[in-house]
């Protein structure tokens, strides 16, 4: 393959280090923080889905931190309104004119914990601001800052007291992961880390680890152009559009993935081949975002099928042909 090299060794030491350090808020979740970065390198809104208290809000705030980004962490309730997200103009008396008040959208990343806790009407408050970039209130555009990401939490949609997020809320997250329980060993660690804490205050401070930033914004955006540089031969662009093409024409799916999702799917494989050190791709990238990325695009024919099943489904059916 022309133009095969491996990236520059100062960069490849940054990600090591993002990782070990994320490593040291979510013990045992290596592929879980390494499928959340490539969704930042890739330019993307991530979704962490799982049973409350499983990590989601600490892997949340780790990345906030190691990526020295502002931030704001929102917890959506089922009372939260739009105007409490976006903000809201207030009259001046004394200068006889509206003021508009910044909410707490207005910010580089935006930790959106159990964002399926409130209403479909302040859910949809984020879809402008996910896909452009920018929020429109009272006939006013408003610019957010850049870079822009917005990482959300959401609980399982069984549990009581959640809204399931529509299609065109979950498009617009280019991944959703879960974490899963922790393995024994990194449970333990966790156990012994509160026992050698003395007193409640103590325990409740162990369990978030304040993480020093180790980029700033112009490393993030030099990482997110190298990730965006990686090369892609014919042969690869072809096995993607086929997973994609599966999708649309399997009678196991109710819709097929949109382009949207194709083009999403491009870019985290390009972010996950450049996490592991190379710029270019590889069938194994493609195949190792695909469930993040495509499985909650997917809707099932039968509706007690389960999307990561379902993607899975695709990728055992599809073959490489790559050479």
């Amino acid at each position: 393959m022309n133009n095969v090299k491996k990236i520059d060794s100062t960069q490849l030491a940054v990600l090591e280090q993002l990782i070990a350090a994320i490593g040291q808020a979510l013990l045992g979740k290596q592929t879980q923080i390494k499928l959340a970065l490539t969704c930042i390198l890739a330019s993307g809104h991530l979704l962490i889905e799982d049973l409350p208290g499983m990590g989601k809000t600490t892997l949340a705030h780790a990345i906030a931190d190691v990526l020295g980004l502002r931030y704001n962490r929102v917890q959506f309730t089922s009372d939260l309104l739009p105007t409490d997200l976006l903000g809201v103009s207030i009259f001046n008396r004394t200068e006889q004119n509206f003021e508009f008040h910044r909410g707490p959208i207005f910010t580089q990343l935006l930790l959106a914990d159990e964002i399926n806790r409130t209403t479909p009407k302040t859910q949809s408050a984020l879809l402008e601001a996910m896909e452009e970039g920018q929020v429109s209130i009272e006939g006013a555009t408003y610019e957010l800052p850049s870079p822009f990401f917005v990482i959300a939490t959401q609980n399982p949609s069984h549990n009581s007291g959640t809204y399931p997020l529509p299609e065109s809320q979950l498009d617009r997250f280019m991944m959703r992961i879960q974490l899963g329980y922790p393995s024994r060993e990194a449970e333990l660690h966790m156990l012994r880390s509160v026992s050698n804490h003395v007193g409640a205050r103590n325990r409740s401070n162990s369990s978030r680890v304040k993480l020093s930033a180790l980029v700033n914004q112009e490393q993030l955006e030099s990482l997110q152009d190298k990730a965006a540089s990686v090369v892609v031969s014919d042969h690869l662009l072809d096995y993607l559009q086929r997973l994609i093409q599966f999708s649309r024409e399997d009678n196991a799916f109710k819709f097929g993935i949109s382009p949207r999702g194709s083009m999403a799917l491009l870019c985290a494989a390009k972010a996950w081949a450049f996490l592991e050190n190379r710029n270019y791709l590889l069938p194994e990238d493609v195949q190792q975002v695909f469930v993040a990325v495509i499985g909650h695009r997917l809707v099932g024919a039968a509706s007690d099928q389960a999307t990561g099943t379902l993607a899975e489904y695709i990728l055992a059916q599809v073959d490489v042909l790559y050479e």
